[in-house]
């Protein structure tokens, strides 16, 4: 039997739940994202509920299978009136066992439609790095395109530097 999927905006109250996904994404693969397992694991649990409530300015997503939290994604729109056009993607992860499920498309399309429906927004960014090749694929199946490469842009635990691709999509 195959779990139904869902997507919604996440709560304060989804913290553990989003710090557990959120802590095995990093564990899992570190390359992937800018904050490292050991910075997220010593926030409180209390910070991560904070940051975790909807704002008008941001909210995160989880996609679930069934009752499981599997996934998560953030959208942020700019605050400041010369960058107001702007909104952000970032965050993105999806647990090993449910990829392949269309989760990933699907919390990309629940940010991009909450983005939508912020008022001037004309432009959606967010990087990839280089060793990200499903998360690219994904991106650019849903129109972002590839506008800059930063080498060096991240560098791992292990000393390696990565180079981060930047996307956007007109909205």
């Amino acid at each position: 039997m195959t779990l139904p999927l869902s997507v919604r905006a996440l709560t304060a109250a989804d913290a553990p739940a989003y710090r557990a996904v959120r802590l095995a994404s990093l564990e899992h693969d570190p390359a992937a994202f800018i904050t490292t397992a050991a910075e997220f694991a010593a926030r409180p649990l209390a910070d991560v509920a904070e940051r975790l409530a909807p704002t008008d300015l941001a909210v995160t997503f989880g996609a679930f299978l069934g009752p499981e939290l599997v996934g998560l994604l953030t959208v942020a729109h700019e605050s400041r009136p010369n960058l107001a056009h702007r909104a952000n993607v970032f965050g993105v992860s999806v647990l090993p066992a449910a990829r392949g499920r269309g989760a990933g498309g699907a919390l990309l399309e629940a940010g991009l439609a909450r983005i939508r429906s912020w008022a001037g927004v004309s432009v959606v960014l967010l990087g990839v790095t280089e060793t990200q090749h499903a998360a690219r694929r994904l991106y650019e199946r849903h129109g972002f395109t590839v506008w800059g490469t930063q080498p060096g842009a991240v560098q791992g635990a292990d000393g390696r530097t990565l180079a981060e691709h930047h996307l956007l999509l007109w909205v």
